[in-house]
């Protein structure tokens, strides 16, 4: 998720702008920070991406928060941002292999896992190019014990490569983001470094989960502009434009993915299969020229001859994506602008209408950059998030640890957001229960 190689940007108005929101964006503030990880050796290589968090059903203020640390594993943490347990990530199988590397999380509800409805927690390992899976135990939360228990089945196969030496290329499980449907639950990934995403149905398998394909797709690469230009998005050389951001709206079945140097998609999931995909919004930087520049191995955008084609509400990377669920289809997506450190909101309903934008600033604690994961509960989650919960991942944590570059997760009340905007956004902790999603 490296950052394009910018410079002076300017504000255009675009032949594709959305609905105007706020001129600028309206402040936040976190109220809990998670402790301060740091990607070095003598921090386990632990870099924070993305949150889940799993709602106690018998004390929602009790509830957990799973956070992916990449090649560090997991960390697993309270609503106070208190570290309740660690796990690793699994060793590299052979000398030359690559160790796993846990990039997105999601939770599923009730899935009937040798013959006990049990919630998991769903991992995509970049590493390994596995999806894992943890059970949550809800007498071990309530006891204060470590809750998660690895119950992905040994047998489990790659979900891109086609043998294990494929793994070693690293195009393998990216984003990940979750849904139940008619008693049955389903994960969406993304594979790196390409723009294919992947419906897998879990499985028991023998008292452990495992994952059956059920449909591919695969997003564009390149795109016709207005003047008749065709155009494809900076890459490395080899690779393609890829998706790591990614939620399903859990009542509609609508899958939400942010390709990080196109935009935002919206694509229908209809009978367990991708439908159609529309972009809903692009990047600022849609359309503009590039160079790659082979020594400093970055992208350079050609600012100075941008034709306009680019969306105003995202700057690239568009990264996390979450949807706050409301009654009767109200409600909203929310996207990471991580170009400029603030999250766009759009309606959940209709044609996703943009709503306006947000950053987290310094408060009780300090404030986010560069986020790339995200996620929001709409329930009440005890006295400190009564109407409700935003995680962001941190990208740039502080104070720092002298040299060293910290990440970490904010956690932020949604009613904080909700009342920042000049028109409040809803605010509805009743109507919808992700438990009883399906």
């Amino acid at each position: 998720m490296s950052a394009f190689a910018l410079s002076g940007l300017t504000a255009l108005a675009t032949a594709f702008a959305l609905t105007a929101g706020p001129v600028s964006p309206v402040s936040v503030a976190a109220t809990v920070e998670t402790p301060a990880v740091y990607d070095d050796q003598a921090g386990g290589n632990a870099d924070a991406d993305d949150p889940a968090v799993w709602v106690d059903p018998e004390n929602p203020g009790r509830s957990i928060v799973v956070g992916t640390l990449k090649e560090a594993g997991l960390d697993v943490y309270g609503l106070d941002g208190r570290r309740l347990q660690h796990i690793a990530a699994p060793p590299a199988p052979h000398e030359g292999a690559k160790p796993g590397r846990f990039n997105n999380v999601d939770i599923v509800y009730g899935f009937d896992l040798g013959g006990r409805k049990t919630d998991l927690a769903l991992v995509s390992d970049r590493g390994r190019d596995r999806v894992r899976a943890f059970a949550i135990d809800p007498a071990a939360v309530a006891a204060g014990k470590p809750p998660l228990k690895d119950v992905t089945a040994p047998g489990a196969a790659p979900v891109f490569a086609a043998d294990e030496t494929g793994v070693e290329d690293q195009r393998t499980s990216y984003g990940l983001t979750a849904f139940s449907d008619d008693g049955d639950a389903y994960a969406v990934v993304s594979q790196r470094k390409e723009s294919r995403l992947r419906l897998l149905r879990l499985t028991d398998d023998h008292g452990r989960v495992g994952y059956e394909t059920e449909d591919t797709l695969d997003l564009p690469t390149t795109f016709t502009l207005p003047d008749g230009r065709t155009w494809a998005p900076c890459t490395d050389p080899g690779e393609n434009p890829q998706v790591e951001g990614m939620a399903v709206d859990l009542e509609e079945h609508v899958l939400y993915a942010a390709q990080e140097r196109v935009g935002l998609w919206r694509i229908d999931l209809d009978d367990e299969e991708f439908e159609h995909p529309k972009l809903v919004d692009r990047v600022h930087e849609y359309g503009m020229p590039w160079t790659y520049d082979a020594a400093e191995e970055e992208c350079v955008l050609d600012t100075a001859h941008d034709p306009g084609f680019g969306g105003e509400h995202l700057r690239a990377d568009a990264e996390g994506i979450t949807v706050y669920h409301a009654e009767d289809g109200a409600g909203y997506v929310l996207a990471s602008s991580q170009g400029d450190n603030t999250f766009a909101v759009y309606e959940r309903g209709g044609d996703n209408d943009y709503v306006g934008s947000f950053r987290v600033g310094d408060g009780a604690v300090d404030g986010v950059q560069h986020s790339d994961g995200s996620t929001v509960v709409n329930v009440p989650l005890g006295r400190n998030f009564p109407k409700g919960l935003l995680i962001t991942h941190d990208g740039e944590a502080t104070p720092a640890d002298g040299d060293r570059a910290g990440t970490d997760f904010k956690f932020v009340r949604w009613d904080a957001v909700a009342r920042a905007f000049p028109e409040p956004l809803t605010v509805d902790t009743d109507s919808f229960d992700p438990r009883d999603a399906d």
